[in-house]
């Protein structure tokens, strides 16, 4: 039996180690599988507990906390693996009984040093297990600044599209607003900025997928949700306005849909590399019609009818939309118009427009119209 567990907890280490380094020190858009797993399951876990309460904002209240409680529950799994793993070997280097062995381990491993034995031959194990603790701890501590640099760039841009394309951020709402406001011209530079940050974003998210589940600090708010708003904008505006749209929106476009698919490879998610612009999509014509109406009614200059441009927004769409659509599902990112289904009954909730607020003193809440108290601004 002793040499067996000696065998068994020198390949539980070299697994935990492996784990270690492929999650924190080799991001090559190979996440560990571990980390992934242990957030699938708590995410399945919160959709069976919250499926009888129909509201979004405790839906996302609660998910909010699950990828810290990943980070936590990954931490947790390796220093166990560390400790079984050292004191299966302890155990059949020795003559100790297990439960001493694994106690002599555990109190290497976290450097406590109230168990040892006086056996020169078990030295090395009590040795490597007392510098194994406290390195993965500092990996760990080390890899947070990484993710929370990677939020902090992504929701900036977010929080900035709150204005131009509503919140949630909806495509034919931004160019809605653009041409209501008369800054369309200005739409080149942000499809310049979001071009960047889609290539960030490609590569932050496919190093460390669970980047994808920090929320933002809003509800309605999303990465993935705004990324397809501003690819649904280029691509619109390519369609409808082909001579006035600017050269940024092919450059997004392609940026965009390369970061997704960047995304999609790391975590295993199929699609077509190379699909014909004929393809047909999940979106509507009546989605898209709708869409359409809203831009050119609130004074988007468009040059084709709805039926004429549906055939190119179509096929720029094809490249992007069913990997989008996957990442709002895994990602159970608010349910904006044109991001698809989710694993939870919801409705599309469009976004809150200016023409919402009330001069007389009342705003309009997605609970309905609300009035302020006197002399409230």
């Amino acid at each position: 039996m002793r040499p067996l567990c000696g065998l068994v907890g020198l390949a539980l280490v070299l697994l935990t180690v492996a784990s270690i380094l492929r999650t924190l020190v080799v991001p090559r858009g190979k996440p560990g599988t571990l980390m992934m797993r242990l957030w699938r399951a708590g995410r399945v876990a919160l959709c069976v507990t919250l499926r009888p309460f129909p509201g979004y904002e405790l839906r996302d209240a609660a998910l909010s906390w699950l990828a810290p409680l990943t980070l936590l529950a990954t931490l947790i799994c390796w220093l166990g693996g560390l400790l079984i793993g050292y004191g299966l070997l302890l155990f059949a280097l020795s003559g100790l009984p297990l439960a001493v062995a694994v106690r002599e381990a555990g109190s290497s491993l976290f450097t406590l040093g109230f168990a040892s034995t006086d056996r020169p031959h078990l030295s090395a194990v009590d040795f490597a297990a007392a510098a194994s603790g406290p390195l993965v701890i500092a990996l760990q501590i080390s890899y947070l600044p990484t993710l929370y640099a990677a939020f902090n760039r992504r929701e900036v841009e977010v929080s900035l599209l709150d204005a131009r394309g509503g919140e949630p951020s909806w495509g034919p709402e931004l160019l809605a607003r653009a041409g209501l406001i008369g800054t369309v011209e200005q739409l080149a530079d942000l499809y310049r900025l979001w071009e960047r940050l889609a290539a960030d974003i490609g590569e932050s998210h496919a190093n460390y997928p669970i980047l994808m589940g920090f929320r933002s600090p809003k509800p309605y708010r999303s990465w993935i949700v705004g990324l397809l708003a501003v690819m649904d904008a280029a691509a619109l505006h390519l369609a409808l306005s082909p001579s006035t749209a600017p050269g940024e929106a092919r450059l997004v476009l392609r940026a965009g849909f390369t970061a997704l698919r960047e995304i999609a490879r790391a975590t295993r998610i199929a699609y077509d590399p190379d699909p014909s612009p004929a393809d047909p999509i999940i979106l509507t014509f009546e989605e898209f019609g709708n869409g359409v109406g809203r831009a050119v009614t609130a004074g988007f200059v468009a040059e084709r009818t709805a039926a004429e441009a549906w055939p190119h927004f179509a096929g720029w769409r094809v490249n992007y939309e069913s990997i989008g659509y996957e990442l709002c599902r895994r990602s159970d990112a608010v349910p904006a118009l044109w991001t698809g289904p989710r694993d939870w009954p919801h409705r599309s909730i469009p976004p809150v427009r200016p023409e919402d607020r009330r001069p007389t003193g009342q705003v309009f809440h997605r609970g309905g119209p609300t009035t302020r108290p006197a002399g409230q601004r």
